[in-house]
C-alpha cells in the first residue's frame, strides 16, 4: 500500500510539473547564469583543488540547484493548505509517509532532470568529467533534494502564510550556500572560516561530488558525503512524516 499510495501521489504532482514547462526551465536559470557568466572567469585561476575550474564549479552549481529549489518547495503546499487540498488528502486512508514521499520524489525527478540539462550546457562550455562521477553527482542532487524538500514541506505545514515561510528559508539557505563552498573550495578560505564550514552538512556533499568529478571514488570526502547525505535524508523524511501526521490534528 505504501508503494501504491506513493506512486499515486508522485504521478499527480509529476503531471502538474510537466504541465508547467516554464517552471522546469526557469528553475535552473540561476545556476545556468553562474555557469555562463561566472565560469569563464575561473578558467585560468588556481582554485586549490584537483581538476579543472569546471570540475570545481559545476558540482557546486548542481547542489545549488537542489539547495534553492528544494528549500522553497514548501510554497506549493502552503497554497494547497489554503485550498483545502492537504486536508482532503489527510482524511483518506493514504499513508502519511506516502503523502510526503510522493511530493519529494517528484521534486527529486525534476531537479535531476534540470541537473542533466545543466551538465550538458557545462560540457558545451568545456567541462570534462568521467561518466561515473557525473552519475554520482546526480545521485547526490536527488539525495539533497529529498532531504531539503522534506524539511521544507514540514516547515510549510507549520506556518500559516508565505510571509512566514520565505524569511525562515532564506535565513538557512544563504548561510548554507556561503559556508559550504558551493562556488569556490573552502580550502581558499581563512582557516577559521574553513573550520566553521564543517558544521554545514552541505559542505560534505560538495566535497564528495567534486571528488567524483575528478574520478576519485574511494576518498574520505566520498565516504563522509555518503554518510552525511543518507543520514540527513533519513532524519528529514522522519521529521516530515511526523509533521504530516500531527500538524493540525
Amino acid at each position: 500500500m505504501l508503494l501504491h499510495d506513493t506512486a499515486l501521489i508522485y504521478g499527480r504532482y509529476l503531471r502538474q510539473s510537466l504541465r508547467s514547462r516554464f517552471a522546469l526551465l526557469f528553475g535552473m536559470l540561476m545556476p545556468l547564469l553562474y555557469l555562463l557568466f561566472f565560469g569563464p572567469l575561473l578558467t585560468h585561476l588556481s582554485l586549490g583543488s584537483r581538476g579543472s575550474s569546471w570540475q570545481v564549479l559545476v558540482p557546486g552549481l548542481l547542489l545549488q540547484l537542489g539547495l534553492f529549489g528544494a528549500a522553497f518547495a514548501g510554497f506549493g503546499i502552503i497554497v494547497e493548505k489554503g485550498q483545502g487540498v492537504v486536508e482532503r488528502m489527510r482524511v483518506t486512508p493514504a499513508s502519511r509517509l506516502a503523502l510526503l514521499l510522493g511530493r519529494v520524489l517528484r521534486d527529486a525527478t525534476v531537479f535531476v532532470f534540470q541537473a542533466v540539462l545543466l551538465v550538458l550546457a557545462a560540457v558545451a562550455l568545456g567541462l570534462r568529467a568521467p561518466l561515473p562521477g557525473v552519475l554520482i553527482g546526480f545521485a547526490f542532487v536527488a539525495l539533497l533534494t529529498i532531504s531539503l524538500a522534506s524539511l521544507s514541506y514540514a516547515l510549510a505545514m507549520r506556518v500559516a502564510t508565505p510571509q512566514e515561510f520565505g524569511p525562515a528559508v532564506n535565513a538557512t539557505t544563504m548561510p548554507s550556500m556561503l559556508l559550504s563552498g558551493l562556488m569556490l573550495p573552502m580550502s581558499l578560505a581563512p582557516a577559521w572560516l574553513d573550520v566553521l564550514s564543517h558544521v554545514m552538512p552541505l559542505r560534505y556533499l560538495v566535497d564528495a561530488v567534486r571528488d567524483a568529478y575528478v574520478g576519485s571514488y574511494t576518498t574520505a570526502h566520498m565516504l563522509y558525503g555518503v554518510l552525511v547525505g543518507l543520514g540527513l535524508a533519513t532524519l528529514s523524511v522522519t521529521v516530515g512524516t511526523r509533521v504530516f501526521r500531527t500538524a493540525g490534528a
